[in-house]
């Protein structure tokens, strides 16, 4: 039977999504999405300590349901027609496994045990680690590891969420013989093959987040490595130096897996990526646009064809060649928090109704109801009401700062308070706060010479809220384009699926059919931007001050 489906996998913070693509149209057949019970219930998660961690029964669990129920609505022959199977996770999302690749919260010594869980992407309890590698790597004499990403360590990485593991948890970093990211992990599962030894490692996680470089021959050093700790030396002596594009086979859905999700036996499992360098390619970005996946946090991400030499940016979250697009160098930035704020300021106004006797009075749904309708409410309000450059502003570094050039013991800010300030008003601020960190990013990409004259953004706040969309364009002074798309990550798996599969050439001929139409393109205010540029400039003095008093 010709093969004509493939299926995406998305596992992004609160859920994983499983999309089934046609590959000669692009249809978008059906979708499944499954949410963790453990995360919504934010077991293991400690938010004052930076500290968020997953439960892998949560990801096999929600793999299940998110397929079946992607899978639920086609017959037998349809089904059969499904040729390939791509997945992308959170990053860097990574866990203690043993010997045989199993993480070691799957094993009943450390089945409750949060360290020996999923290392999550926003979780930071790691910066005193990572703070230390980006001290070493100037210090040691030797090459420094960071040139590629950016020019310092972040505490959402690998080697320093490792290095923190080992520093914390003696009795997991005893029982680790690797450490693994999500992504490479479920391709590995799906395969049958979870040996860390030989399992496939993505080229994006590695790149962008393990300082993997093909110029000094992969990792790290283990000599580099053994001078902040003799185990990151050991666990190095096991990795790899090659790493693979998520174009390329990972090997072929296992029966176990193949029964479990109800799909063919046998078919090509490609090399698994992270979410939003798969939500480019679903996007559909080429050289010259910048890419904004917008969710809880975002990724910004360019990419550029070869050029001679590899110019180093300063400040950005990795250049990676074929993160993105084989071919071609990946380059991502990002926020750390961005949709992530404004469920901050939603629980923070919402808490009078779980906490108070009005608590008593109302039904769960009605509570859930009435939350549900603080974010619509706020950004009605404020879409009546003009923009002053004399408004409150915030800074957005709730969660540090991502990008340009890694922070991660920022602070958020709110200033310009008085007896008059309404909750839209602070609202509005958070919103453009948000906006003036992707105006910050934007322009650092164009100040180090990676010039973009298109603006795409997808993801759950492009796609819900025309506030926030219409503000970036008009602070901006750019359009914004909204992809078509609900699902452009789980899209862009597919598309790299249908390249290991053999039902496309390569990545840049399946985009031509296979990624999203554009939705909407929202156009800016002249007026507007003349304001925003104004109080932009407040925000980056206060944001000046605002990490001074940190640093302090």
């Amino acid at each position: 039977m010709t093969k004509q489906y493939v299926i995406g996998i998305d596992y992004g913070t609160d859920s994983a999504r499983a999309l089934v693509l046609d590959t000669i149209n692009g249809r978008e057949i059906s979708v499944g999405v499954s949410y963790y019970p453990r995360w919504k219930a934010q077991k293991f998660c400690k938010p004052d300590q930076s500290i968020f961690r997953q439960h892998p029964q949560d990801y096999i669990d929600a793999l299940i349901d998110a397929c079946q129920q992607a899978l639920a609505g086609m017959s037998p022959e349809e089904i059969a027609k499904i040729g390939a199977l791509g997945c992308d996770t959170t990053g860097s999302t990574p866990v203690a496994v043993n010997a045989e690749g199993t993480p070691l919260s799957l094993t009943p010594q450390f089945s409750q045990n949060p360290s020996a869980m999923f290392y999550l992407w926003k979780d930071h309890s790691s910066e005193e680690e990572a703070q230390k590698i980006s001290s070493m790597c100037k210090s040691w004499r030797g090459q420094d590891f960071t040139q590629y990403c950016g020019g310092s360590y972040s505490s959402e990485w690998y080697w320093a969420k490792l290095f923190h593991m080992i520093n914390n948890a003696p009795d997991v970093a005893a029982a680790t013989y690797s450490w693994v990211e999500h992504c490479d992990w479920l391709t590995a599962m799906l395969v049958g093959d979870t040996n860390p030894d030989t399992l496939k490692r993505s080229r994006c996680a590695a790149g962008h987040k393990a300082m993997w470089h093909a110029s000094w021959g992969g990792y790290p050093s283990a000599d580099f490595l053994q001078n902040l700790n003799p185990k990151l030396a050991e666990v190095r002596l096991r990795l790899p130096s090659e790493t693979y594009t998520a174009d390329q086979s990972a090997g072929a859905l296992c029966k176990e897996w193949a029964d479990k999700l109800g799909l063919p036996g046998g078919i090509a499992v490609s090399v698994g990526t992270f979410d939003a360098h798969a939500g480019a390619v679903g996007s559909g970005v080429k050289p010259g646009s910048l890419l904004k996946i917008m969710g809880t946090s975002t990724c910004d991400l360019v990419v550029k064809s070869h050029g001679g030499d590899e110019k180093q940016i300063k400040g950005i979250a990795g250049q990676v060649d074929g993160s993105i697009i084989p071919g071609m160098i990946g380059y991502e930035a990002g926020q750390s928090a961005f949709g992530d704020i404004y469920a901050w300021y939603r629980n923070l106004l919402s808490w009078p109704l779980y906490h108070t006797s009005v608590a008593n009075k109302l039904s769960d749904e009605e509570i859930e109801k009435a939350v549900d309708e603080i974010i619509a409410k706020l950004s009605e309000d404020i879409a009546k009401n003009d923009v002053h450059s004399r408004d409150i502003v915030s800074i957005d570094w709730f969660n540090g700062r991502r990008t340009p050039y890694v922070n991660m013991r920022v602070k958020g800010a709110i200033t310009g308070l008085n007896l008059g300030s309404t909750a839209p008003m602070i609202f509005k601020s958070l919103v453009q706060a948000t906006i003036f960190g992707t105006r910050r990013i934007a322009e650092e990409f164009a100040e180090q010479g990676v010039d973009t004259d298109t603006i795409i953004a997808s993801g759950g706040v492009a796609k819900k809220s025309a506030l926030v969309m219409q503000t970036m364009s008009d602070a901006l002074n750019m359009p914004i384009k909204v992809v078509e798309s609900e699902q452009a990550c789980a899209l862009g798996s597919a598309i790299y699926a249908a390249v290991a599969g053999g039902m496309a050439e390569n990545v840049l001929k399946a985009q031509e059919v296979m990624a999203s139409e554009i939705e909407k393109v929202y156009q800016p205010d002249t007026d507007h931007h003349e304001v925003l540029n104004k109080k932009y400039e407040y925000y980056k003095k206060m944001g000046g001050f605002t990490e001074q008093w940190a640093l302090n």
